[in-house]
């Protein structure tokens, strides 16, 4: 749809407004959720410079409280402040956006915003990155509600709430704007990219600009690779997607095991922190989000190879065991730390045992963080720019796509796209074939039900049975019993020689396809490719009543309306 000079002028203007106005709250609300849970670590001891000075009886009893005392208070503000009791996280913005559902209230993302404030805050084994994500959901949320005057306002408000949240706190708005399309969205358009860019260059400006937010990681590279560290790379990524797998599965089974542990949900939290907190008086380095653990293991120098070895083991299992028993957080930090801890040992013990001169553990370190890193949450374009966005380095950018490119390849064998398309997946969500055929499996025949046919008792006559098909001018009609229990169709040619005194139970009733509540309207049009009829009955699934019929002509206009929208959205300017 093509606009004149005036209407161009003003939806411009629109689009661009959005994402400022989306971009700039959200800047300022990651900036401020950033620095309380910093502020939280220092007053609640979770930090290494406030426990440097606390002896070990009541370093035990701190930890032990803080952890249990906010577990519950977590668990609590999950259960009565969040619909569901569940933390909200990027899964429910791709679900939002592509089925075009609605979100949360905004009180439960508030709410579940406090909870993951409060449980990094505490030192739960948690990433901030999730939270963030859902963060810039909900500013976009709020943003929608101001007249732009566009079609579509809020999945352009949700993008460039995401895509402000994460230039913000990753000091990344390329990598942001790339993680947007290629994880929420899942496509391109001019629209979507104009909005999107402005929101996070604004992320990019306020953390940079007005608070002077440092990057994730500083590193500076001068030297060269050796050609043989490019197999090494890959042997890495390799390794790396086997334990992204790995992690993936034990999130999983964790939340499984959670599930199967009958205390309140709200407690569950509280058990994760206690047992958090006696792994920590071993090894400290897996309190919190862990960025001091980060910096330190990239930098190198700093950890042997049995401590790296030692964090990272206990990094994974209290991390699975802080996110499946019910802390509120994400998954993104987490893999990245478990990643950079890997990187950096296996720079120890490989490459490091076996040339003379390698490019260096930071290398390797920056390699196994974004190859762990980007299967996990699926977008590998998405880790590839930001490496180059925080290293400023081509040649470490070839060689972490060297083992991103790996990593991916082996993750997607086994587990799938991300852990967020497995976590739709359990909702029935099945985005692996596309946008437009996961939209139609979403959506049910139920909504397009008719009285297209005529419906009638075994024990009325064929007169009257002929009349009702005049009426409705069909030629087939739905019989029911006398609890209107389906029974099948009568059609127009069995009517033939019959005569009209008759009753329908002498005819053979016809049995053909039929839908149920849950059927969706692409199953429908599978259904539909060898059918010839005029339409398809609707039956309970539980009782067997007869609910309406659904025409072939209703369910293919919901076909091609669904595609029409779905396109428009992507190729609309």
């Amino acid at each position: 749809m093509k606009f004149g000079p005036h209407q161009s002028i003003k939806r411009v203007a629109a689009i661009a407004l959005v994402g400022l106005v989306a971009g700039l709250i959200t800047a300022f609300a990651t900036i401020g959720f950033v620095e309380l849970v910093h502020y939280l670590n220092d007053v609640l001891y979770v930090s290494a410079s406030s426990r440097a000075g606390l002896d070990s009886g009541r370093l035990w009893l701190i930890t032990a409280s803080v952890l249990s005392i906010g577990g519950l208070v977590v668990g609590l503000t999950l259960r009565y402040g969040v619909e569901g009791g569940t933390q909200t996280g990027p899964a429910d913005t791709i679900y939002a956006v592509q089925l075009r559902e609605k979100l949360r209230s905004p009180i439960s993302g508030v709410s579940s915003t406090v909870a993951s404030i409060l449980s990094l805050g505490c030192g739960a084994s948690v990433g901030q990155y999730g939270p963030l994500v859902y963060l810039g959901t909900l500013v976009g949320q709020l943003t929608n509600r101001l007249p732009f005057g566009l079609s579509d306002v809020r999945s352009i408000a949700i993008a460039c709430g995401v895509a402000a949240a994460i230039s913000t706190a990753f000091n990344a708005p390329i990598a942001a704007l790339i993680f947007t399309h290629e994880v929420i969205l899942r496509h391109y358009s001019l629209r979507m990219f104009t909005a999107v860019t402005v929101a996070s260059a604004c992320g990019y400006l306020v953390a940079n600009v007005v608070f002077e937010h440092p990057p994730l990681f500083l590193i500076e590279f001068d030297g060269s690779f050796r050609w043989v560290e490019f197999f090494l790379f890959a042997l890495e990524g390799i390794a790396c997607g086997m334990l992204a797998v790995a992690f993936m599965k034990l999130l999983h089974y964790s939340t499984q095991l959670a599930g199967r542990v009958k205390v309140p949900v709200a407690i569950k939290p509280m058990i994760a922190g206690f047992i958090l907190s006696l792994v920590a008086l071993q090894v400290p380095e897996v309190l919190g989000a862990g960025q001091e653990v980060f910096r330190q293991s990239i930098q190198g120098g700093i950890y042997t190879a049995d401590a790296l070895l030692l964090i990272l083991v206990t990094k994974l299992l209290v991390t699975v065991l802080c996110i499946g028993f019910g802390f509120a957080g994400g998954v993104i930090f987490p893999a990245l730390l478990i990643g950079v801890l890997f990187g950096a040992l296996f720079a120890l013990l490989v490459p490091g045992q076996l040339l003379n001169d390698y490019s260096g553990l930071s290398v390797y370190a920056i390699c196994g963080m974004m190859a762990l890193m980007s299967p996990v949450i699926g977008a590998p374009m998405t880790a590839l720019l930001m490496v180059f966005e925080l290293t400023r380095s081509y040649e470490i950018t070839i060689a972490a796509m060297v083992a991103i490119v790996f990593a991916n390849l082996i993750a997607y064998q086994w587990y799938g796209r991300s852990l967020y398309d497995f976590q739709l997946g359990q909702r029935g969500i099945d985005l692996s074939q596309g946008r437009e055929r996961a939209y139609l499996m979403h959506h049910t025949v139920a909504d397009l039900v008719t009285d297209a046919l005529p419906v009638v008792q075994q024990d009325i006559r064929l007169s009257e049975l002929r009349q009702r098909m005049a009426e409705k001018s069909t030629a087939s009609a739905v019989i029911v019993d006398a609890d209107k229990k389906y029974l099948g169709l009568v059609l127009q040619h069995q009517l033939h020689d019959q005569h009209d005194s008759s009753s329908v139970a002498a005819i053979d009733i016809a049995q053909g396809p039929e839908f149920n509540e849950s059927t969706s309207i692409w199953d429908a049009m599978e259904t539909m490719r060898g059918y010839v009829g005029e339409a398809i009955p609707l039956i309970d699934s539980d009782s067997g009543r007869y609910l309406g019929a659904i025409p072939e002509a209703v369910v293919i206009n919901a076909y091609l309306d669904a595609g029409h929208e779905l396109r428009r959205e992507e190729y609309e300017v």
